[in-house]
């Protein structure tokens, strides 16, 4: 029972054992009955606000542990990687004689830096220099004869590349080479003999076309014995030293252009010939020790 009725019941039964109530004394009783519904709706109103503060209250509560537990979460961290330092400090420590050595002798290299830096860009300038004089030479020896889709020159950084196309070099399908091939390769031969201080890496890159016979099983073995064919040619006719020569094949694959025309078909069908330094010279750039001497 609410209290609205608990109110109304005490009423009717003040009014049942008062025989006697006056109209004046009933408004009175009115007006106190209306006050108390009013105290008792405000009150409720209020009660409901106190339970939104509190509402919000546990709310803050709550993401203020959450807070917490991370910063304490983050400490956790802080102190982990703060002893994993510790251990490292002390293995630190704990250097043979052997290690410090070589640490010094590290800073003693890092000491010459300059020096070392000067000599590589020296070098790297001598050689780019080389380099453009070397393909400048070449075009302007294979430039005669030699329609100019059939040969590529270029630099690429400390070498230079000679792409020369199949029908150039070879017998179609074949890893013999074509009597043209011969005026070609005597030029670059002589190139190359000028320049007794570089390598010579021979290429050979095929198309996708399956090929398959009694010598070759595939285009693998195509784009090796086409390579072997140029490395022997410079070797036996034209009296390049072995030692100097690499021969390679790269198959169907790091291709120029698809293979699914017959115009990328061939520009994939090609010899590539790059002239190099040597590698233990490059290796002796790279070593300050060797550097500082020079």
């Amino acid at each position: 029972m609410n209290l609205r009725a608990t109110l109304v019941l005490g009423l009717c039964i003040t009014l049942g054992l008062s025989s006697c109530v006056t109209k004046k004394q009933f408004q009175s009783l009115q007006t106190d009955l209306s006050r108390t519904e009013r105290d008792l709706r405000v009150s409720n109103e209020n009660l409901a606000l106190c339970q939104g503060d509190l509402k919000a209250a546990n709310a803050s509560l709550n993401l203020r542990k959450e807070q917490y537990d991370d910063i304490r979460d983050q400490l956790s961290d802080a102190k982990t990687q703060r002893d994993k330092q510790v251990t490292q400090v002390g293995n630190l420590t704990t250097l043979s004689k052997s290690a410090n050595a070589n640490i010094a002798k590290t800073l003693k290299q890092l000491e010459q830096k300059d020096r070392y830096i000067q000599l590589v860009q020296s070098a790297r300038t001598k050689a780019d220099s080389i380099n453009l004089a070397l393909a400048i030479n070449l075009k302007k020896v294979l430039r005669e004869g030699i329609e100019d889709e059939d040969i590529e020159i270029k630099v690429d950084k400390t070498v230079v590349m000679i792409n020369l196309s199949d029908k150039m070099l070879y017998k179609s399908g074949s890893s013999d080479l074509s009597t043209r091939a011969n005026n070609v390769l005597e030029k670059i031969a002589a190139i190359i003999q000028s320049r007794p201080d570089y390598e010579v890496m021979v290429e050979g890159y095929t198309d996708n076309v399956p090929i398959s016979n009694e010598i070759l099983k595939d285009n693998w073995d195509l784009s090796v014995m086409r390579a072997t064919s140029v490395v022997r040619s410079l070797q036996t006719n034209y009296g390049v030293d072995p030692n100097r020569l690499i021969a390679a094949g790269r198959g169907e694959y790091n291709t120029l252009a698809p293979n699914d025309t017959k115009a990328g078909r061939a520009t994939n069908r090609r010899t590539r010939i790059i002239i190099l330094p040597k590698l233990d010279q490059f290796y002796d750039l790279l070593d300050p020790e060797q550097a500082v001497k020079q």
